[in-house]
C-alpha cells in the first residue's frame, strides 16, 4: 500500500504506475525507483518540448537554438491544431496596409535590439528558432507540470487601489502599471525601456510588459502578454530575455511561457522566444528599447505579436480563448515582480532599472508611445489612462505626455530600501 500511495503522491497515471512497481524490486528501494521514474517523465517532457532540428546554434550566453522546421513546433501537439493550416501573414495590419516586415529596415532609423544568439548565427528560412529546454531548467520547477507556467493570482488588479492589508502577501506579486477599461480593445502597443534589474531570490522574477485581458480576475481570465523579463527559476540565470505568455482560465489549466506548451504559433525564422535580448541599457549610460505590438486580425480572429519594426512573430489562434475571441475589454503596461519576502523583510528584487521613476530618463525605466488598437484596426491614444501599484514607496509610476513620446509613463523602484521595510 506504501508503494501505491507515492504513485498517488507522485500523480502518475496507471502505466506509470504499473511500470514503477515493476521497478522497485530491480532498484532496491522505492526512493531509487521513484527518482528513477522521475527522470523517465523528464524526459519524456524533454522529448516533447525539442523537437528535432535542422540546425542548432550556441548562442554566447550558454543557450542552444534549435532551428526546427516550422510545421514541427509544439503548436501543433495540441488538439486544436491538429488539421490546422498555418497563417503566413496577417491580412490585416494596425500601422496600415500589411507589407512585409520579417526583415527589413528600421524605419525610426535606430539601432534596432537584436538577441545574443545572432552573433553565432541564423535559422533558415522555413524553421523556426526555439531555446532548447535543458534537464536542470524542468528540475527547478516545483513539478513537471508546472514548469514554464506562472502562478495562479499574478494578474495586476487595478480596481484594488487600496487593497486589504494581506493582499499583497496572498499573492507575492507587486506591480507598477498604467491601464484602460471599459471599452472594447483589438491590440495595443508600446516602446519598453530593457533593463537587466537584480533579484534578490532564484524564485523571484522581474518582468516588465504588456497585458491584453478579457474576462474577470476569477478563474475565467484570458490573457495574451509580451514584453522582457530576468526569471532565475524559468532560465537558470539573470539574462533579460524576450517572453510572451498566455492563458484563458485565470493561471489554472492552460498557458505558458513562450514556447513551453502548445499554444503559439511561430512563423518567424530571425526571432527567439525566451532568447537574451542585446544590448541592455545602462544607468546613466546609452539607452535601448523594444517595440512590441500585438492585435486581432478581424478577418481569422488571430492575436497577432510583432517585435521592432520588422518582426511579425506569429500568432495565438482566436479559439484558444473565450472572452478574447471577441475582443480585450483591459490592457495594461508596466512592471511586475515577485516578492517571496523570503527573510521576513520585502524583497530587493529590482523592478525596471530598480530605481524610482522621479529620476527620469536615463536612470528610471519607461515605457513610451503606448497605444491601443480600436474597433476600426486602428492604432490610436488610449483615453482615460490609469495608474496602480500595492506599494508605491517599493515601486512607483509616473504617468505623462508629449508630442515624441506621446503617452508614456516612468516606473520602477529598489524593492527594500527605508520606506519600503
Amino acid at each position: 500500500m506504501a508503494l501505491q500511495f507515492i504513485c498517488v503522491e507522485m500523480k502518475m497515471k496507471a502505466l506509470f504506475c504499473f511500470m514503477f512497481l515493476l521497478m522497485v524490486p530491480l532498484y532496491g528501494s522505492a526512493a531509487t525507483a521513484r527518482l528513477s521514474m522521475e527522470n523517465l517523465e523528464v524526459k519524456k517532457h524533454l522529448s516533447s518540448l525539442n523537437k528535432p532540428p535542422l540546425k542548432s546554434i550556441k548562442s554566447p550566453d550558454g543557450d542552444i537554438i534549435d532551428c526546427v522546421h516550422m510545421s514541427h513546433q509544439p503548436a501543433f501537439d495540441h488538439p486544436l491544431h491538429k488539421n490546422h493550416t498555418i497563417q503566413m501573414r496577417p491580412n490585416y495590419h494596425p500601422e496600415g496596409i500589411f507589407r512585409d516586415k520579417k526583415v527589413g529596415k528600421n524605419k525610426e532609423g535606430t539601432k534596432p535590439i537584436t538577441q545574443l544568439w545572432h552573433k553565432n548565427g541564423r535559422c533558415p528560412e522555413g524553421t523556426i528558432p526555439i531555446r532548447r529546454t535543458k534537464k536542470e531548467d524542468v528540475l527547478r520547477a516545483s513539478s513537471i507540470k508546472s514548469y514554464g507556467k506562472k502562478n495562479h493570482r499574478s494578474i495586476p488588479k487595478p480596481k484594488s487601489a487600496d487593497p486589504e492589508p494581506d493582499l499583497i502577501n496572498q499573492s507575492g506579486h507587486q506591480h507598477a502599471i498604467a491601464y484602460v477599461e471599459g471599452d472594447n480593445y483589438y491590440g495595443a502597443k508600446a516602446t519598453i525601456n530593457v533593463w537587466d534589474p537584480k533579484i534578490q531570490q532564484p524564485n523571484e522574477f522581474s518582468l516588465s510588459q504588456i497585458w491584453i485581458l478579457g474576462g474577470s480576475f476569477a478563474s475565467d481570465l484570458n490573457s495574451i502578454e509580451a514584453g522582457w523579463q530576468v526569471s532565475p527559476d524559468l532560465y537558470g540565470d539573470n539574462h533579460t530575455r524576450l517572453f510572451t505568455y498566455w492563458t484563458s482560465d485565470s493561471y489554472q489549466a492552460t498557458g505558458c511561457y513562450n514556447l513551453l506548451c502548445s499554444g503559439f504559433i511561430q512563423i518567424n525564422n530571425e526571432i527567439a522566444m525566451g532568447a537574451s535580448i542585446y544590448p541592455i541599457s545602462g544607468y546613466h549610460s546609452s539607452q535601448y528599447d523594444i517595440s512590441i505590438l500585438v492585435w486581432k486580425d478581424p478577418k481569422e480572429g488571430n492575436w497577432w505579436m510583432q517585435f521592432g519594426g520588422e518582426y511579425v512573430l506569429g500568432y495565438w489562434p482566436g479559439y484558444l480563448f473565450s472572452y478574447l475571441t471577441d475582443s480585450a475589454s483591459m490592457i495594461e503596461w508596466g512592471g511586475e515582480v515577485v516578492n517571496s519576502e523570503s527573510d521576513g523583510e520585502h524583497t530587493t528584487t529590482q523592478m525596471g532599472s530598480g530605481h524610482f521613476p522621479e529620476e527620469g530618463f536615463g536612470k528610471a525605466s519607461y515605457f513610451r508611445n503606448i497605444q491601443i488598437v480600436d474597433d476600426s484596426n486602428n492604432l490610436r491614444p488610449p483615453k482615460d489612462i490609469g495608474i496602480f501599484t500595492e506599494q508605491s514607496s517599493c515601486y512607483n509610476v509616473q504617468l505623462d505626455k508629449n508630442n515624441e513620446w506621446g503617452n508614456y509613463f516612468y516606473f520602477g523602484g529598489p524593492g527594500r530600501n527605508p520606506n519600503c521595510p
